[in-house]
C-alpha cells in the first residue's frame, strides 16, 4: 500500500508532468485562464487519463508484447486514445447533456493532447503492472489538475494587478509557468520513478 502511495503522490507532485515534464502546455496555456474552465479540464484530464492508461496496459501486455508487436505502441496508443475519447463524447454527449456541457469543448482537445499519451508510454517503459499503471495514471491527471488549477488561479489574480503592457498576456503566464516549475523542481529526486 505504501508503494502505492509514493508512485502517486510521486506522480502528482515530485514528477508532476506539466511542471517538471513539460508535457501538455498547449491546455495548460490555453485554458488556464479561468478558474472554472481550469476545474473541469483538470477533472477531465484525469478521468480519461487513468482509464486510457488502463485500456493501453491490456492492449500492450496481452496483444502487443505476446505478438512481438511492441514497435507499434505509439501508433495502437494514439489510435486507442482517439477511439476512447470519441466514443466517451457520443455516450456523454447520449446520456449526460449536463456533463456533455461541461466536459465536451476539452473532450477534442484531450485527445490530442501529450500528457494522455505519454503516461501510458512511461507505464510500459517502466513495466508496470496494472495497479501500478493505473496508479501512476491518477496521480499524473491529479498533478495536472493541480498544476492547472494554481495556475488558473493566479492568472485570475492578476487581472487585477499592475502588469506591464509588454508583458500582458501569455507574457506573464510563461514568467508565472517558470516559477511554478522552479517550486516544484525542488521536490525533483525525492521520488524516482
Amino acid at each position: 500500500m505504501a508503494e502505492y502511495f509514493t508512485l502517486f503522490m510521486g506522480a502528482v507532485i515530485v514528477n508532476n508532468f506539466v511542471l517538471t515534464r513539460f508535457l501538455g502546455l498547449c491546455i495548460f496555456f490555453g485554458v488556464s485562464k479561468s478558474l472554472s474552465a481550469s476545474v473541469g479540464m483538470g477533472m477531465a484530464v484525469s478521468s480519461i487519463l487513468t482509464v486510457s492508461s488502463a485500456l493501453a496496459w491490456v492492449v500492450y501486455n496481452y496483444v502487443l508484447v505476446p505478438n512481438n508487436l511492441v514497435f507499434l505502441k505509439i501508433v495502437v496508443f494514439v489510435i486507442l486514445i482517439a477511439g476512447f475519447v470519441q466514443f466517451l463524447e457520443i455516450v456523454i454527449k447520449r446520456f449526460s447533456p449536463t456533463l456533455y456541457d461541461m466536459w465536451g469543448i476539452y473532450l477534442v482537445l484531450i485527445a490530442t493532447n501529450c500528457v494522455v499519451l505519454g503516461v501510458p508510454l512511461i507505464n510500459a517503459t517502466e513495466g508496470f503492472d496494472f495497479m501500478k499503471s493505473v496508479v501512476n495514471a491518477f496521480g499524473s491527471g491529479v498533478g495536472f489538475a493541480v498544476a492547472i488549477i494554481l495556475m488558473a488561479s493566479l492568472r485570475e489574480k492578476l487581472q487585477i494587478a499592475d502588469v506591464p503592457k509588454s508583458l500582458q498576456g501569455l507574457g506573464i503566464a510563461f514568467i508565472l509557468a517558470g516559477m511554478l516549475a522552479l517550486s516544484f523542481l525542488g521536490f525533483s529526486g525525492m521520488i524516482p520513478l
